[in-house]
Protein backbone atom coordinates (compact mmCIF):
# COMPACT_ATOMS: atom_id res chain seq x y z
CA UNK A 1 0.00 0.00 0.00
CA UNK A 2 1.07 3.44 -0.84
CA UNK A 3 1.03 6.56 2.06
CA UNK A 4 1.70 9.95 1.44
CA UNK A 5 2.69 12.85 4.18
CA UNK A 6 2.85 16.23 4.39
CA UNK A 7 6.07 17.20 5.96
CA UNK A 8 7.89 20.51 8.06
CA UNK A 9 11.20 20.96 8.38
CA UNK A 10 13.92 23.71 9.60
CA UNK A 11 17.12 22.62 6.73
CA UNK A 12 20.14 24.53 8.30
CA UNK A 13 21.03 21.10 10.38
CA UNK A 14 20.76 19.43 7.58
CA UNK A 15 23.01 18.63 3.84
CA UNK A 16 20.03 19.01 1.79
CA UNK A 17 16.28 16.42 2.05
CA UNK A 18 18.41 13.69 -0.18
CA UNK A 19 20.08 10.83 1.72
CA UNK A 20 22.92 10.73 1.89
CA UNK A 21 26.23 7.98 2.97
CA UNK A 22 28.76 11.01 4.61
CA UNK A 23 25.91 13.68 5.98
CA UNK A 24 22.75 13.92 8.18
CA UNK A 25 19.65 14.60 5.79
CA UNK A 26 16.28 15.31 6.42
CA UNK A 27 15.24 11.86 4.07
CA UNK A 28 17.45 10.15 6.45
CA UNK A 29 16.17 11.09 9.29
CA UNK A 30 12.31 10.09 7.89
CA UNK A 31 13.20 6.97 7.05
CA UNK A 32 14.68 5.76 10.24
CA UNK A 33 11.58 7.43 11.90
CA UNK A 34 9.61 6.07 9.47
CA UNK A 35 10.54 2.38 9.63
CA UNK A 36 10.27 1.69 13.05
CA UNK A 37 6.83 2.82 12.93
CA UNK A 38 6.16 0.32 9.68
CA UNK A 39 8.92 -2.47 11.19
CA UNK A 40 10.20 -2.77 7.73
CA UNK A 41 12.70 -0.69 5.81
CA UNK A 42 10.96 2.28 4.48
CA UNK A 43 12.48 4.03 1.21
CA UNK A 44 10.95 7.81 0.41
CA UNK A 45 10.10 9.80 -2.67
CA UNK A 46 9.97 13.47 -2.20
CA UNK A 47 7.97 16.20 -4.00
CA UNK A 48 10.87 18.73 -4.47
CA UNK A 49 14.60 17.53 -3.46
CA UNK A 50 15.69 21.12 -1.68
CA UNK A 51 18.95 21.58 0.01
CA UNK A 52 21.23 22.18 2.23
CA UNK A 53 19.91 25.12 4.88
CA UNK A 54 16.83 24.94 2.83
CA UNK A 55 13.52 24.96 5.00
CA UNK A 56 10.09 23.58 3.80
CA UNK A 57 6.41 23.92 5.17
CA UNK A 58 4.76 21.97 2.76
CA UNK A 59 7.01 19.23 1.43
CA UNK A 60 4.99 15.79 -0.05
CA UNK A 61 6.27 12.80 0.05
CA UNK A 62 5.08 9.23 -0.26
CA UNK A 63 6.47 5.60 0.61
CA UNK A 64 5.16 1.72 0.12
CA UNK A 65 4.18 -0.52 2.44
CA UNK A 66 2.75 -3.95 3.72
CA UNK A 67 2.36 -3.61 7.15
CA UNK A 68 -0.01 -1.05 7.54
CA UNK A 69 -0.82 1.51 9.99
CA UNK A 70 -3.78 4.00 10.33
CA UNK A 71 -3.21 7.41 9.23
CA UNK A 72 -2.86 8.84 12.93
CA UNK A 73 -0.06 6.56 13.83
CA UNK A 74 2.14 7.79 10.72
CA UNK A 75 1.74 11.04 11.86
CA UNK A 76 1.84 11.23 15.76
CA UNK A 77 4.06 7.79 16.12
CA UNK A 78 6.52 9.03 13.15
CA UNK A 79 6.98 12.20 15.42
CA UNK A 80 7.55 10.79 18.33
CA UNK A 81 10.83 9.11 16.57
CA UNK A 82 12.09 12.25 14.51
CA UNK A 83 13.83 15.12 15.70
CA UNK A 84 12.50 18.46 16.80
CA UNK A 85 13.00 20.22 13.53
CA UNK A 86 11.14 17.79 11.26
CA UNK A 87 7.73 17.30 11.59
CA UNK A 88 4.99 15.06 9.99
CA UNK A 89 1.98 17.11 9.57
CA UNK A 90 -0.44 15.08 7.58
CA UNK A 91 -1.00 11.21 6.72
CA UNK A 92 -2.82 9.89 4.02
CA UNK A 93 -3.42 6.56 1.91
CA UNK A 94 -3.53 7.33 -1.49
CA UNK A 95 -3.65 4.52 -4.73
CA UNK A 96 -0.63 3.45 -6.59
CA UNK A 97 -1.49 6.14 -9.53
CA UNK A 98 -0.05 8.77 -6.98
CA UNK A 99 3.67 9.90 -6.99
CA UNK A 100 5.27 12.68 -4.80
CA UNK A 101 7.16 14.12 -7.78
CA UNK A 102 5.54 13.29 -10.70
CA UNK A 103 2.05 13.70 -9.96
CA UNK A 104 2.53 17.04 -8.84
CA UNK A 105 1.49 19.91 -11.02
CA UNK A 106 3.36 23.10 -9.17
CA UNK A 107 5.74 23.87 -6.72
CA UNK A 108 5.66 27.08 -4.76
CA UNK A 109 8.63 28.93 -2.59
CA UNK A 110 8.89 31.88 -0.51
CA UNK A 111 12.16 33.70 0.34
CA UNK A 112 12.30 35.64 3.42
CA UNK A 113 15.00 38.38 3.17
CA UNK A 114 15.98 40.55 6.35
CA UNK A 115 16.83 44.30 4.67
CA UNK A 116 18.13 45.62 7.50
CA UNK A 117 21.87 46.86 9.39
CA UNK A 118 22.12 44.24 11.79
CA UNK A 119 21.93 41.20 11.74
CA UNK A 120 18.53 38.93 12.99
CA UNK A 121 19.14 37.05 16.20
CA UNK A 122 15.83 35.09 16.80
CA UNK A 123 15.16 34.45 13.29
CA UNK A 124 18.56 33.87 12.31
CA UNK A 125 18.25 30.71 10.82
CA UNK A 126 14.65 31.11 9.46
CA UNK A 127 15.66 33.89 7.22
CA UNK A 128 18.73 35.68 4.59
CA UNK A 129 19.82 38.53 5.94
CA UNK A 130 21.14 41.24 3.56
CA UNK A 131 21.88 45.03 4.21
CA UNK A 132 21.33 47.93 2.27
CA UNK A 133 18.01 49.20 0.47
CA UNK A 134 15.89 47.69 -2.17
CA UNK A 135 13.34 48.81 -4.52
CA UNK A 136 10.65 46.23 -3.97
CA UNK A 137 8.57 47.79 -6.17
CA UNK A 138 11.54 47.63 -9.29
CA UNK A 139 12.19 43.94 -8.41
CA UNK A 140 8.29 43.24 -8.22
CA UNK A 141 7.97 44.69 -11.94
CA UNK A 142 11.46 43.15 -13.34
CA UNK A 143 10.36 39.86 -11.94
CA UNK A 144 7.42 39.69 -14.47
CA UNK A 145 9.83 39.24 -17.32
CA UNK A 146 10.00 35.58 -15.95
CA UNK A 147 6.34 34.08 -16.30
CA UNK A 148 5.47 32.02 -18.86
CA UNK A 149 7.17 29.15 -20.15
CA UNK A 150 10.79 30.09 -21.25
CA UNK A 151 14.48 28.36 -20.88
CA UNK A 152 15.69 29.24 -17.63
CA UNK A 153 19.55 27.96 -18.13
CA UNK A 154 20.24 31.44 -16.87
CA UNK A 155 19.34 30.41 -13.43
CA UNK A 156 20.28 26.94 -13.38
CA UNK A 157 22.50 25.31 -11.28
CA UNK A 158 25.76 23.65 -12.27
CA UNK A 159 24.45 20.44 -10.14
CA UNK A 160 21.47 20.43 -12.13
CA UNK A 161 21.03 17.10 -14.13
CA UNK A 162 17.60 17.61 -16.00
CA UNK A 163 17.63 17.13 -19.71
CA UNK A 164 15.65 20.30 -20.32
CA UNK A 165 16.04 23.42 -18.96
CA UNK A 166 12.34 24.82 -20.04
CA UNK A 167 10.18 25.63 -17.33
CA UNK A 168 6.73 27.07 -16.91
CA UNK A 169 6.67 29.86 -14.20
CA UNK A 170 2.81 30.38 -12.73
CA UNK A 171 3.81 33.47 -10.84
CA UNK A 172 6.08 35.87 -9.05
CA UNK A 173 5.33 38.34 -6.39
CA UNK A 174 8.31 40.52 -4.29
CA UNK A 175 6.25 41.94 -1.86
CA UNK A 176 7.45 44.46 1.70
CA UNK A 177 6.62 43.31 5.41
CA UNK A 178 8.37 45.90 7.58
CA UNK A 179 12.12 44.84 7.23
CA UNK A 180 11.29 41.76 5.52
CA UNK A 181 11.16 41.36 1.81
CA UNK A 182 8.99 38.18 0.53
CA UNK A 183 9.71 37.14 -3.06
CA UNK A 184 6.88 34.18 -3.92
CA UNK A 185 7.45 32.16 -6.86
CA UNK A 186 5.20 29.04 -8.16
CA UNK A 187 6.34 27.02 -11.34
CA UNK A 188 5.83 23.52 -12.67
CA UNK A 189 8.94 22.26 -10.99
CA UNK A 190 12.42 23.79 -10.68
CA UNK A 191 15.90 23.30 -11.67
CA UNK A 192 18.52 23.18 -8.85
CA UNK A 193 19.08 26.25 -7.57
CA UNK A 194 17.14 28.22 -9.68
CA UNK A 195 15.07 30.36 -6.85
CA UNK A 196 18.43 31.86 -5.05
CA UNK A 197 19.68 32.86 -8.79
CA UNK A 198 16.42 34.60 -9.49
CA UNK A 199 16.21 36.07 -6.32
CA UNK A 200 19.66 36.91 -6.56
CA UNK A 201 19.96 38.59 -9.82
CA UNK A 202 16.30 40.55 -8.67
CA UNK A 203 18.60 42.00 -5.77
CA UNK A 204 21.13 43.55 -7.84
CA UNK A 205 18.03 45.21 -9.43
CA UNK A 206 16.58 46.16 -6.47
CA UNK A 207 20.21 47.55 -5.28
CA UNK A 208 19.81 49.94 -8.24
CA UNK A 209 23.23 48.18 -9.55
CA UNK A 210 21.23 46.86 -12.40
CA UNK A 211 18.23 47.66 -14.66
CA UNK A 212 15.10 45.53 -15.41
CA UNK A 213 16.46 45.85 -19.22
CA UNK A 214 19.74 43.97 -17.81
CA UNK A 215 17.52 40.86 -16.74
CA UNK A 216 15.78 40.60 -19.73
CA UNK A 217 19.13 40.46 -21.48
CA UNK A 218 20.19 37.52 -18.78
CA UNK A 219 16.97 35.95 -19.04
CA UNK A 220 17.61 35.53 -23.14
CA UNK A 221 21.13 34.66 -22.84
CA UNK A 222 20.46 31.29 -21.27
CA UNK A 223 23.91 31.49 -19.99
CA UNK A 224 24.24 31.17 -16.01
CA UNK A 225 27.22 33.52 -16.10
CA UNK A 226 25.90 36.30 -16.80
CA UNK A 227 23.28 36.19 -13.69
CA UNK A 228 23.42 37.43 -10.43
CA UNK A 229 24.83 35.49 -7.84
CA UNK A 230 22.82 32.68 -5.57
CA UNK A 231 21.10 34.04 -3.00
CA UNK A 232 21.82 32.46 0.47
CA UNK A 233 19.71 29.45 1.40
CA UNK A 234 19.03 29.90 4.98
CA UNK A 235 15.69 32.43 3.83
CA UNK A 236 13.93 30.05 1.52
CA UNK A 237 11.40 27.78 1.94
CA UNK A 238 9.20 25.18 0.35
CA UNK A 239 5.55 25.98 1.18
CA UNK A 240 3.25 24.08 -1.03
CA UNK A 241 2.64 21.29 -3.70
CA UNK A 242 -0.40 20.96 -6.05
CA UNK A 243 -1.50 17.75 -7.00
CA UNK A 244 -5.07 16.98 -9.06
CA UNK A 245 -7.62 16.96 -6.69
CA UNK A 246 -8.57 13.26 -7.48
CA UNK A 247 -6.10 11.89 -4.83
CA UNK A 248 -8.09 14.09 -2.34
CA UNK A 249 -4.83 15.43 -0.04
CA UNK A 250 -5.24 16.98 2.70
CA UNK A 251 -4.90 20.92 2.75
CA UNK A 252 -3.15 22.28 5.71
CA UNK A 253 -2.64 25.94 6.12
CA UNK A 254 0.63 27.06 7.69
CA UNK A 255 -0.34 28.84 10.94
CA UNK A 256 3.02 31.09 11.31
CA UNK A 257 4.27 34.61 10.56
CA UNK A 258 3.14 37.00 8.53
CA UNK A 259 5.25 36.44 5.53
CA UNK A 260 4.44 32.34 5.42
CA UNK A 261 0.49 32.85 6.11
Amino acid sequence: MRIALGIEYAGWNYAGFQRQNTARTVQGELEQALSSIAAQPVSLVCAGRTDAGVNATGQVVHFDVTNDRPDRAWVMGTNTKLPPDIAVTWACHVDESFHARFSARARRYRYILQASQHRPGILQAGVSHYRGEYDVAAMHQAAQILRGEHDFASFCGADDESRSTNRLLHFIEVSRHGPYIVFDIAANAFLNHMVRNIVGSLLMVGSGERTAAWLQEVFVACDRNVAGPTAYPNGLYLVDVTYPASFNLPRREYLGPLWLD
